[in-house]
């Protein structure tokens, strides 16, 4: 297997745009990244792999492929990638598989996503299609519900109150403040969190994820070649994916996500990196519990302890671990299908210090990861500074 490297990144503003469609945003990244690459690198990619996961139930728009490439791109191969949430990232890994085997020189990785098209009860069931439709969905099951049952487990198991998780969205909107491209630059004041509307107890409107449309684009090459187009590309050095239930109640034990466990051990072995080498760490904290859980799952925490790390300020940029370095989901916002290609993108510009603002100071390894569900699928990749 060949290596691989990241020689462009681009990415539109998440947010609520209204006079878009899935075509229109698409276009909108690709044309940032022709700025930032040229176009001659762009289309020369042979494929392009698309991460979305609502364009069928909220859009009504399916074969993104043919509508993506065979109006912008020439008509190179070209399909959609789904796998929930993490459809992004498991896009990022088949344009990875596709250059590190050699079918395709170069590639294109996007995700867009339009989940604001429908809103109150027509979007809470366009988007119940990453659950499971024969026991949950059908029995009026939300994703945001499953969340609030997760934490409601937590608390009472590890004796943790609400204010334990706030310093997690705190850090998410402190750093959301300084990116240009967030959906949320306002700060969240310590003890506002816990006073925040509920939206499905204990889960407040400060504690989960506003869904945005967006669009972000990664070029993908073999490592050996991508020094002679840019001064500083991005290897990845791991990519790794692994599964769990996709529902709750059929998991041995639900506060252990096995598949960010598996992944994240992948995906170090892969890259032959140690957890304290890792300079900053993009998970997926759609909601407050999914970033404490991770944490323990992928080794950082002991069980029941990950929220201490947002206590001690660990995560902050400064802290041994940074999380959600431009605001992560919670403050730059959440587009869904298209989340792990803009921590993808987000990861690149930390490792080839330009992150402005938003910097981690030295950083050079850096670690993504994106969640399916609840932790139902979860995909790991670890990218590298030249």
């Amino acid at each position: 297997m060949r290596q691989v490297a990241i020689i462009g990144a681009a990415q539109i503003p998440v947010g609520e745009h209204w006079e878009q469609g899935l075509r229109d945003l698409a276009s909108d990244a690709i044309e940032r990244l022709r700025d930032e690459v040229g176009s001659m690198l762009v289309d020369q990619a042979e494929a392009i792999y698309i991460g979305n996961t609502y364009g069928a139930s909220i859009s009504s728009q399916a074969q993104l492929g043919a509508l993506i490439a065979g109006s912008l791109l020439g008509g190179v191969e070209a399909f959609t990638i789904e796998a929930g949430e993490a459809s992004g990232a498991a896009a990022l890994r088949m344009g990875y598989l596709a250059v590190a085997s050699g079918a395709v020189e170069s590639a294109l990785v996007m995700g867009v996503e339009k989940s604001t098209d429908m809103i109150g009860t027509a979007r809470t069931r366009a988007r119940a299609v990453t659950l499971d439709a024969d026991y949950e969905s059908v029995h009026g099951l939300t994703l945001t519900a499953s969340a609030a049952l997760l934490m409601r487990r937590y608390m009472y198991e590890f004796n943790a109150d609400l204010g334990a998780f706030e310093n997690f969205s705190i850090n998410a909107h402190l750093n959301g403040s300084t990116n240009p491209n967030a959906m949320f630059r306002n700060k969240i004041k310590p003890g506002a969190f816990a006073k925040a509307p509920m939206v499905a107890d204990p889960v407040s409107l400060f504690d989960s994820a506003p869904d945005g449309d967006g669009a972000a684009v990664l070029l993908l090459i073999s490592a050996e070649r991508a020094g002679d187009w840019v001064a500083q590309p991005v290897q990845i050095a791991a990519s790794a994916a692994a599964t769990d239930t996709l529902a709750l109640q059929d998991r041995a034990d639900p506060l252990h996500l096995r598949a960010v466990q598996v992944s994240f051990e992948r995906a170090l072995a892969q890259a032959g990196v140690e957890r304290d080498q890792i300079d900053l760490f993009e998970l997926h904290d759609a909601f407050t519990i999914l970033a404490a859980l991770t944490l323990e799952a992928a080794g950082f925490a002991e069980r029941g302890q990950g929220w201490t790390l947002a206590r001690d300020h660990a995560i902050a940029r400064t802290g041994s671990l940074p999380i959600s370095t431009f605001g992560g989901l919670k403050a730059r916002g959440n587009p869904v299908g298209a989340a792990g290609i803009y921590q993808a993108v987000e990861a690149v510009m930390q490792l080839q210090g330009r992150a402005g603002e938003n910097q981690v100071e030295g950083a050079r390894v850096a670690a993504i990861q994106s969640l399916g569900g609840l932790g139902s699928t979860a995909v790991t990749h670890i990218l590298t500074a030249s």
